[in-house]
């Protein structure tokens, strides 16, 4: 058994729980190595106190499982077979008669699939994995920093593709094509999340859709982007100025950047996570533009895009030496457009190391 799976089972032992059932992709493949989206199949890895753990997964996937170097018992169900029967079997055939405890992941877990564990253990009690499983994945080990910091060179390489498409006249998604080409050129098969190429005023849109806004001399360019690497994420923000910048543009440039380096500063173990928030909103607040920062200064990444923590003022917990997450600030101003400078980051043992390196300060292109 691998040491996550071993930590996970400890703990398990530790609270009395009979098993676990994790379902979610990105926990299956922490505690696994298996990564899979089985749609509306079942995917699930039951985990003991006290015995070896099994997967189930949509049969045409077994091999894939094997191939990630999954040793344990497989369970492979087709589209015609109904996987609680097979699992209840495979629990039964370890001595599993009654459950009192079963740890899920509640937020997640679909009513129906709760059903069937209940309707087999009368009187099961559900206990919560999610705390467990975040405080798990929270501090990455030197592989998964090793990945992280691969994942995002590739971002960089994403803005930095996508300055050099540039040019009056070219629409958003013409630009955003161009990314996700020369990505998948080297090897990239998906994107973290939905790529973001905003043009002018619609940079100013804190989640904007790219469309075919043509790009004008004087706009603003926000590029959000970040890919999926060996099973890990990668989260980038930058803002350029298209041919040339007006007084407005780069005050609220000026504001941001101070915003997102000054929060870096602080970034160190034992710094409370709601004070990074408070550092940069005082400071775009102080700049007179609070009011146009309307989200959190950032959100863990690893496995998912967004992941625990969530970086808000109201967070009381605290930096460790491992943690990887975003410091994101913004200002967006509707009829001038908007600035988002994001970096991924770790934490270091006396400080922060930024993961991603393109430049921040105010680049003027084209």
């Amino acid at each position: 058994m691998n040491q996550r799976l071993e930590n996970f089972s400890n703990w398990l032992k530790e609270t009395g729980q009979t098993f676990a059932f994790v379902h979610t992709p990105s926990n299956v493949f922490y505690l696994s190595g298996f990564h899979t989206d089985p749609h509306e199949r079942l995917l699930g890895l039951f985990v003991f106190p006290d015995q070896d753990p099994f997967l189930v997964t949509p049969g045409m996937e077994v091999s894939q499982a094997r191939d990630a170097g999954w040793k344990h018992d497989i369970i492979g169900h087709g589209d015609a077979d109904n996987p609680w029967e097979l699992i209840h079997t495979a629990l039964k055939e370890r001595g599993i008669e009654e459950a009192d405890h079963v740890a899920i992941e509640k937020v997640t877990l679909a009513y129906e699939r709760a059903e069937q564990i209940m309707q087999r253990y009368s009187g099961v009690t559900f206990t919560s994995a999610e705390e467990k499983l975040n405080e798990l994945r929270l501090i990455k080990d030197d592989q998964e920093l090793k990945v992280l910091r691969e994942a995002a060179e590739l971002a960089d390489f994403g803005v930095e593709t996508g300055i050099k498409a540039l040019r009056e006249g070219v629409t958003e998604m013409e630009v955003l094509a161009t990314i996700e080409y020369e990505l998948k050129k080297k090897g990239i098969r998906e994107m973290s999340f939905s790529t973001m190429v905003l043009f002018g005023e619609k940079a100013g849109q804190p989640h904007g859709n790219p469309g075919d806004r043509k790009l004008k001399k004087g706009d603003l360019v926000l590029f959000d982007l970040g890919v999926v690497h060996n099973g890990y994420c990668s989260d980038i923000t930058r803002t350029v100025a298209f041919q040339e910048v007006n007084e407005k543009q780069k005050e609220i440039y000026d504001i941001v950047l101070n915003a997102q380096l000054e929060t870096l500063n602080i970034s160190k173990p034992g710094t409370r996570l709601g004070d990074l928030d408070k550092k940069a909103r005082e400071i775009i607040t102080n700049g007179g533009y609070g009011d146009h920062f309307p989200h959190r200064i950032g959100h863990g990444i690893g496995i998912e895009v967004h992941e625990y923590p969530s970086m808000s003022e109201n967070n009381d917990n605290v930096l460790q030496e491992g943690m990887t997450y975003t410091i994101e600030p913004g200002i967006y101003v509707p009829e001038i457009g908007g600035v988002r400078i994001e970096d991924d980051v770790l934490v270091t043992p006396n400080g922060y190391e930024t993961l991603t390196k393109f430049p921040k300060e105010l680049q003027i292109v084209g």
